[in-house]
């Protein structure tokens, strides 16, 4: 195996993903924080192997590759030992593939719609038709999870550690309510039980949560 390198910073619930699946894959990798508020996302070195800018920025032994998403999906067709985490089977592969597109569209972004200005622009009033939003997103998760323990059905996949990283932080701003949504809180409690989650998510999502400790908002 080529030598991995993963770019990312801690608090990224992207960079957290990719954390999880490689943690999944018990792959060892190199990590390189690159320190956003001081701009070395957008040093010539950094922009020759992304030139978008983003982190998470997987290295593999020259192969440069960027999105959590396809990195993930990358590290499991290429290092797993068998294909349960992203499924060969065309139709398993359609159903994960849907909840992969379905965090990029809607659950990363309705999240950002909460926390982009409430930390880039310290904007502590919070409409509450974007906390509604978020709760439309809980109420379709748990719809997912009608199918089986984890939201592509049966077995856990790159999608469970997608979802995970974004709702690790949103429950600061509503939590899981296990009488409206038993399913997914359920599944919260199931994805913290894996052996890898505190080092892999638990522990680098502190950064993001103390900051938004730090921030006095208001729903309005």
């Amino acid at each position: 195996m080529g030598k991995l390198t993963l770019y990312g910073i801690d608090g990224s619930p992207p960079c957290r993903s990719v954390f999880l699946t490689l943690n999944a894959l018990g792959l060892d990798f190199e990590y390189k924080i690159v320190n956003l508020l001081e701009k070395e996302h957008l040093k010539p070195e950094f922009l020759k192997i992304n030139p978008l800018h983003t982190v998470p920025t997987l290295d593999d032994n020259g192969f440069y590759l960027y999105d959590s998403h396809a990195i993930n999906a990358y590290l499991v067709s290429k290092y797993g030992k068998d294909d349960s985490l992203y499924p060969k089977d065309l139709q398993k592969k359609a159903i994960v593939d849907q909840r992969l597109h379905y965090d990029s569209s809607v659950v990363t972004s309705t999240a950002r719609a909460i926390i982009a200005p409430l930390l880039w622009e310290n904007n502590l009033e919070i409409p509450k038709a974007k906390i509604d939003a978020l709760e439309a997103v809980y109420k379709n998760l748990n719809l997912f999870l009608e199918s089986g323990d984890y939201l592509a059905g049966d077995q856990l996949t790159i999608a469970d550690f997608s979802v995970t990283a974004v709702l690790t932080g949103m429950v600061l701003f509503l939590e899981v309510d296990a009488t409206k949504y038993p399913k997914l809180a359920a599944w919260f409690q199931r994805i913290k039980a894996l052996p890898y989650y505190e080092k892999a998510n638990g522990i680098p999502a502190k950064q993001l949560l103390g900051l938004i400790s730090t921030k006095k908002f208001t729903i309005v």
